[in-house]
């Protein structure tokens, strides 16, 4: 994975996963633009890699607005001479029940995660495009987008449009021969600390004390560092011909997300009456149902 000569964006990387993928494209080679809202957080994040050999430097703003995008591209090219990789991690959580979920939750995080995305990528592309070699996006999606959560309308909400705008630029962005993929993470950090039945881990784990396998491979859950190596093939040579694909990462676990596909179809000539659906549903349509929201092993959930 030599990413030797390579310049690489992570927003939100001064703690959590986002540090963990900036130090592992920092260890493969590349030159890191580390983002963070805190300024003693993004320059404690740069210390580490330079500590450990990297090369990095710090853009303090919070990720959403288009200004926020520019400031990152520009520090790339005026830090490092180009841009290859952009990583979009930034997030926030302000999770709610629907009925109790105000406006500004749900703008905060569709700010952050999904308007943020689109800014940065789009910053990103223009330089990209510029150059005329290629180049890697990597965005940060969620289980939660794939199969919905309890309590994040709008953290669901965000993710799934995500991997939306994922597909959508691969196609747009094949010519130019930049790939756009995403990554779901699932590790211990500040946001999975308030899932209920994961906090116990969670706090074993800051003792010292490893996670057990059911956790690293069944719920496929582990530390920041563990997911953060997907994100270094996934920005290499090696992943040259990989666009579109979402793919899930976690423990000990790596697996690859479906797209969404027609799973029963049927058709009925004239059309279809709401009485026409209800005499072909028991039939054609009940067995291939999906299921919603995460499914977990019951070893682990509470009793």
């Amino acid at each position: 994975m030599d990413l030797s000569n390579k310049v690489a964006i992570v927003t939100g990387s001064g703690r959590g996963l986002g540090l963990a993928y900036a130090k592992e494209l920092a260890r493969n080679g590349a030159a890191v633009v580390v983002n963070d809202v805190d300024r003693a957080t993004a320059d404690a994040a740069v210390a580490e890699v330079v500590a450990a050999g990297g090369r990095a430097t710090a853009v303090v703003a919070p990720v959403g607005t288009a200004e926020t995008a520019e400031k990152l591209v520009a520090a790339a090219v005026e830090c490092f001479g180009r841009l290859d990789v952009l990583v979009t991690n930034a997030g926030i959580l302000r999770d709610k029940v629907l009925w109790k979920m105000t406006d500004e939750d749900f703008d905060a995080v569709i700010d952050v995660h999904l308007r943020g995305t689109f800014t940065c990528v789009r910053e990103a592309v223009l330089r990209l495009r510029e150059q005329g070699e290629g180049g890697r996006i990597i965005c940060i999606g969620s289980p939660a987008g794939q199969r919905g959560n309890f309590g994040q309308t709008n953290y669901s909400a965000a993710k799934a449009g995500i991997v939306g705008m994922v597909r959508t630029w691969a196609v747009e962005l094949k010519r130019a021969g930049i790939t756009v993929n995403a990554v779901c993470p699932v590790a211990a950090t500040a946001m999975t600390e308030t899932i209920p039945f994961l906090a116990p881990h969670i706090e074993a784990m800051k003792r010292g004390e490893p996670l057990p396998p059911i956790i690293r491979r069944e719920v496929g859950m582990g530390t920041p560092e563990d997911a953060a190596g997907v994100v270094s093939f996934l920005a290499s040579d090696a992943a040259a011909e990989i666009t579109g694909q979402a793919l899930s990462v976690g423990g000990d676990r790596l697996a690859l997300w479906s797209h969404p596909q027609l799973t029963a179809t049927a058709f009925h000539d004239g059309g279809w009456s709401a009485e026409d659906v209800a005499a072909a549903w028991g039939q054609t349509f009940a067995d291939s149902v999906e299921s919603v929201g995460e499914e977990f092993p019951a070893e682990v959930m509470p009793r």
